[in-house]
């Protein structure tokens, strides 16, 4: 038992990494359940309240931090509230329906969209496609950082 308690907690590390950049996967919440998952499996001992409010608080920042700083780009680069929330669904529904740069390309395609039905120039909506995808991939340096955190913290706190 002891080998599937810690191949669940490593695969839900890894969905949560793979989170980070792919966001149709649960990021912060798969790190967040592997801790459950230890302590289903191994022992909750080790946990004290200080590990479960500095984890959340991370996992509160992240949630939030990944909003914000998605919408971020799109508003240092121009953009308004319709290309923020665009540029999100473009987030979401982008990588399933061009797989290969969807997550590229939504983001992009959907800020530019939120323009365009404002009648802005295609040349100021392409900028604030841009300033999307410069907020995502600076939402995604901050989770892999934080995420990465969460994770170490677990294992100096379990060693």
């Amino acid at each position: 038992m002891d080998v599937l308690g810690w191949i669940l907690v490593i695969a839900l590390f890894a969905v949560g990494m793979a989170g980070a950049v792919y966001p149709v996967l649960p990021g912060v919440l798969a790190i967040y359940f592997a801790f459950f998952v230890y302590g289903w499996f191994f022992s909750f001992e080790p946990f004290g309240w200080f590990f479960w409010v500095i984890q959340t608080l991370i996992v509160v920042v992240l949630m939030v931090a990944d909003y914000a700083v998605g919408a971020w780009g799109v508003k240092k680069f121009g953009g308004s509230k319709l290309s923020v929330w665009l540029s999100t669904i473009g987030i979401i529904i982008g990588p399933f329906v061009i797989p290969a740069f969807g997550l590229v390309l939504g983001p992009l395609i959907g800020a530019m969209i939120g323009e365009l039905i404002k009648g802005e120039s295609f040349s100021k909506a392409f900028k604030v496609g841009i300033g999307s995808v410069v907020g995502l991939f600076s939402s995604a340096v901050v989770k892999i950082v934080l995420q990465l955190m969460m994770i170490v913290l677990f294992i100096i706190w379990i060693v």
